[in-house]
């Protein structure tokens, strides 16, 4: 019994976190456009920051339900050790963007936050995609590179970042991990 305790226990730590949800992703993609879309039409930073939350909670509802759906559909528990791993070297960066964005709306420093988001979203998935296939921690580079861009633009390009990193970029690796690791 050990024996196969072990085995099984070496089996889960080599595994990769594979629920990483690809048409879930183009739908949070598809919904971060329209966000970028509606964001940009507000005309105060309270407005705009509204409606931003709202689409990150919109997207988190369609990431955890389309992360299930594929765990489900492969048959695997969706709390495994790979998920697990995932789930915690991923919540931390976001963590602090949520708390960063606090201070950042509080400092009236709301035009920092397009980069600030992108960067630390952009870390959460490549710290996570260490446990999952490797076309997520190129994602979370990609994420990086553009919040890179979005702290030196002109912050009238704030929502243009958006749009380029939650939607496309969001949209377009979506569809490869749809492609090449099932849906």
């Amino acid at each position: 019994m050990d024996n196969l305790s072990f085995i099984r226990d070496t089996m889960e730590r080599a595994t990769s976190f594979t629920a990483v949800p690809g048409w879930g992703g183009v739908a949070m993609g598809v919904t971060a456009l329209a966000a970028a879309a509606f964001a940009a039409r507000q005309e105060t930073p309270a407005a705009w920051l509204q409606v931003w939350l709202a689409e990150a909670v919109v997207a988190v509802v369609i990431g955890s339900f389309s992360m299930a759906r594929k765990a489900r559909r492969a048959e695997g528990p969706m709390l495994s050790r790979p998920a697990r791993r995932f789930l915690l070297s991923y919540a931390p960066p976001i963590a602090v963007g949520a708390l960063l964005t606090l201070v950042l709306y509080r400092g009236g420093l709301v035009r920092a936050l397009p980069g600030m988001w992108l960067l630390l979203y952009g870390t959460g998935v490549v710290t996570g995609g260490a446990f999952s296939v490797r076309v997520v921690p190129v994602m979370g580079l990609c994420f990086m590179a553009l919040g890179t861009v979005a702290i030196i633009a002109p912050s009238a390009w704030g929502d243009w970042m958006m749009a380029l990193g939650f939607g496309v970029l969001q949209i377009i690796f979506g569809v490869i991990i749809a492609r090449r690791h099932g849906g």
